[in-house]
């Protein structure tokens, strides 16, 4: 068989053993790089039946959910970016959370106090939970480029949830990371920890509620969810938060109401669009700051060879390229609809010359700098400082492309791993806790913050899918998790390929730094431990490493940046598939076709 690899021998009715686990692959006829051989799996059959990229997405994101559900699934919500073969234009559909209606600027203020919420507290709560969008998405997704019905893709995951899969050490990883908010809530517990306990590596993870989900979204359409009978256990859980016996978390309810779930609509928008040595890069608009800050900072850096620079000088200048970009997204980035963005403006060269007289080649920049004047970018001025604290921490990203040349590139998350922890009861799905991407109170001093919480706001977000054209055809499909070190992940993917003429799956091999504005720049022990960080410290670059869970100091977590994909098309219809070769266990690559398994 072509693409992944299946082992032989599954007992009947048990879980069929996991494919293997390519990361890099080459072929025709279509790809897709995931995280898990299941869904990955999904998408080949699905392209294989002759369904085009916005089919097998939908298969392999309904997937995830079933073995990736701590940072997938239907009850959060995502960014997707379309390369249409037939027009040859790329589209975007915002599918973020929205805040339900009975919310305000001070959800996030303890009324008790009146002071805001600890980042955990607010995590763990109903209130946290954003109207999800990822099943609103796929409606969309299949109604505009799509060949199969919604129930349709939906039937691999039903398969997959039905049998089973086998646990991982991964899987088990990110369930200990989890256990402690799991065993807090009935349903997550029932789900997750068999017999209180973490899942033995080996043994069959299935999600019987899960698959019954999808089967009722098949026979009823997406309305089952946004105002019908799914809908309402999803209130009922927030409203009625189904805590487990002996629970010691005391969490918020939230005031989601129906109404807020059949009001919901995933957005048909206009990528943004930067020129970058002569490459067209198509990322996503507000309620995302991912394509606008990807897109500065690659306007910063054309004002610089970097391709003739040593690389201590090229890696300076992409970690200051992005630290003023992140200066320039905490101030004017929000969600479109609610503020004004002045995307133009900040994605127009003169303004990104103006932000690229800054850099200092001798000198790392000391942060928090200032944002930029994009209404009047003619000289090095800035304005006052000010920052920002992004706490998304966990999504993951994935890339399809079909025969037709049809391409996909898609970020859906359910925020942190694990989202709010809570299960829906009866249901299978985790929700998302993405309203905690609001700031909880203003961070700009004396200016608007542009991503504060309103009804109906979508919170800003990092999520930066994007797709390279060159010469009007594709050439890279990219993205990756990572919470706001997504901007900065596929930033440096970009430049590793285009500049340093890195291979693809080099790029994503990568040791990892991500600057955002912020006084130490985090970075794998690997990227710390490189030749050239000695270059960059004389330099002033000083860096950190982030090994602690967000919610839980106690708790330790892989040292890594991001789990990227992406493709990149070659001449004559050749695909390369490339994903991560270790971080979070490594991506699955596959393609129809398979030429060479390259990793």
């Amino acid at each position: 068989m072509a693409g992944l690899t299946l082992v032989a021998g599954a007992a009947p009715g048990s879980a069929r053993p996991a494919p293997v686990k390519h990361a890099v692959a080459q072929g025709y006829f279509g790809a897709v790089v995931s995280d898990t051989p299941e869904s990955t799996q999904a998408g080949i059959d699905v392209l294989r039946r002759g369904g085009t990229a916005a089919d097998a997405a939908v298969a392999v994101a309904a997937t995830l959910g079933v073995t990736d559900p701590y940072v997938a699934g239907i009850g959060g919500g995502g960014f997707l970016v379309y390369y249409d073969a037939r027009t040859h234009q790329v589209s975007t559909i915002d599918g973020r959370e929205t805040t339900p209606a009975a919310d305000g600027q001070n959800m996030f203020v303890d009324p008790a106090t009146g002071k805001a919420y600890a980042f955990p507290t607010a995590v763990t709560s109903g209130l946290s939970v954003g109207v999800p969008g990822n099943l609103a998405t796929w409606q969309r997704a299949l109604q505009r480029w799509g060949r199969f019905s919604l129930a349709d893709d939906l039937r691999p995951a039903e398969e997959v949830a039905d049998r089973g899969f086998v646990v991982d050490a991964t899987f088990q990883e990110l369930t200990r990371e989890n256990a402690a908010r799991f065993a807090q809530f009935s349903s997550s517990a029932a789900q997750y920890l068999p017999g209180g306990q973490l899942p033995v590596v080996g043994s069959t993870m299935r999600n019987k509620d899960l698959a019954d989900t999808y089967r009722e979204i098949g026979r009823k359409g997406s309305g089952a969810l946004y105002g019908g009978s799914i809908g309402r256990d999803l209130v009922d859980a927030v409203q009625h938060l189904p805590l487990a016996p002996g629970a010691t978390l005391k969490p918020i309810p939230g005031p989601m109401q129906l109404s807020d779930l059949s009001s919901y609509q995933a957005l048909d928008t206009a990528p943004t669009h930067v020129n970058y040595r002569g490459y067209d890069v198509y990322g996503m608009a507000p309620s995302s700051s991912g394509g606008i800050t990807v897109g500065e900072s690659l306007n910063i850096l054309s004002n610089f060879d970097l391709k003739n620079m040593d690389r201590v000088q090229a890696l300076h200048h992409y970690l200051e390229s992005s630290r003023l970009a992140f200066a320039d997204r905490n101030r004017y980035i929000g969600d479109s609809r609610y503020v004004s963005v002045p995307q133009q403006q900040l994605l127009s060269p003169q303004f990104a010359a103006s932000r690229a007289c800054l850099i200092d080649p001798n000198k790392a920049g000391t942060s928090p700098v200032a944002p930029g004047n994009p209404a009047s970018p003619g000289s090095c001025a800035s304005t006052t400082a000010a920052s920002s604290s992004d706490q998304e921490n966990h999504t993951n990203h994935f890339v399809v492309s079909d025969a037709f040349g049809n391409v996909v590139s898609y970020t859906n998350t359910i925020e942190e791993l694990g989202g709010s922890g809570i299960v829906v009861p009866g249901r299978g799905f985790l929700l998302n806790n993405e309203l905690t991407d609001f700031n909880f109170t203003p961070t700009q001093g004396s200016a608007p913050d542009p991503n504060l919480p309103a009804p109906g706001k979508r919170p800003r977000s990092s999520m930066s899918p994007t797709i390279v054209l060159q010469h009007g055809k594709p050439f890279l499909a990219v993205g990756s998790p990572g919470g706001s070190t997504i901007i900065t992940t596929v930033l440096q993917i970009l430049v590793n390929r285009i500049d340093f003429g890195m291979r693809l799956e080099d790029a994503i091999a990568a040791p990892r730094a991500s600057q955002r504005n912020t006084a130490a720049t985090t970075a794998e022990p690997a990227f710390i431990a490189a030749a050239t960080t000695p270059g960059l410290q004389a330099l002033g670059q000083t860096f950190t490493i982030n090994d602690t869970s967000p919610l839980d100091p106690t708790i330790k977590i892989a040292p890594t940046i991001g789990v990227a994909s992406g493709l990149e098309f070659k001449p004559g219809g050749r695909v390369i598939a490339a994903g991560e070769p270790s971080r979070r266990g490594g991506s699955a690559a596959a393609v129809v076709l398979t030429t060479c398994y390259c990793d």
